[in-house]
């Protein structure tokens, strides 16, 4: 990718709002859309967005509450915000377009991501074209369903995500739907785990995972990476 070259991005955020049936309200984890996305634009890439329900999508109050620079910044640039809350619905589109496709975490993904076809189908055809499938922290619960011809995109591939250590360490592990380390694993990939709440980015075959939220810049940075030499 060289340093004119506006390759097209399309970042994936959550519809959903509820913390289970807890009371407690989640949706996207802001650092980790503002962080791969600060990297991202610094290489002279363009980023849309979609979530499930297009639209204004839900950011979780916990990830704005001491927002960094780059947070801060992402926030306070109009055309970025204004770009993530008129979110695109999936049936809008258009996969061909797009060189990579990103999963943002935040734990309303563990509910609306995975079972989402339309967005599934975006991913497959990015992939299959030679594109990058990425995703952080709880992102990769878009991934577990998506096929490549008649296997998992994830079977055979080794893989980051939340764990199911950190997943206890904040008290959701009765919350969330399915632990996201095992459901991966029951696809056929590797996880390979850090220490928890640690930096960890694990690139498989053009797939770029991360653990947590600590993880979302080298995402962005593997990413690109990618982008410019896919073989790497």
């Amino acid at each position: 990718m060289s340093a004119g070259d506006k390759a097209l991005v399309l970042f994936v955020v959550t519809s959903h709002a509820e913390l289970g049936d807890t009371g407690r309200k989640t949706g996207y984890y802001l650092p980790e859309v503002s962080h791969p996305h600060r990297v991202l634009i610094n290489q002279g890439c363009t980023v849309d967005f979609v979530s499930p329900r297009g639209g204004k999508p839900p950011v979780d109050p916990g990830s704005t509450e001491q927002m960094d620079e780059i947070s801060r910044s992402f926030v306070d640039t109009e055309a970025w915000a204004e770009a993530l809350d008129n979110s695109l619905r999936p049936d809008q589109v258009d996969p061909q377009r797009y060189r990579a496709i990103f999963y943002a975490g935040g734990h309303g993904t563990m509910w609306d991501l995975p079972d989402n076809e339309r967005l599934a189908g975006i991913a497959a055809s990015i992939y299959e074209r030679g594109g990058v499938v990425a995703a952080v922290c709880h992102g990769p619960a878009g991934l577990i369903n998506i096929r490549v011809g008649d296997d998992y995109l994830v079977d055979g591939k080794t893989v980051a995500c939340f764990t199911n250590e950190e997943e206890a360490a904040v008290a959701l592990d009765d919350v969330v739907p399915f632990l996201l380390e095992d459901r991966l694993r029951e696809r056929g990939a590797t996880v390979i785990p850090a220490t928890a709440f640690q930096p960890q980015v694990v690139t498989s075959a053009r797939i770029v995972t991360g653990q947590n939220p600590a993880s979302a810049k080298g995402v962005g940075l593997a990413i690109t990476k990618l982008l410019e030499d896919p073989a790497s």
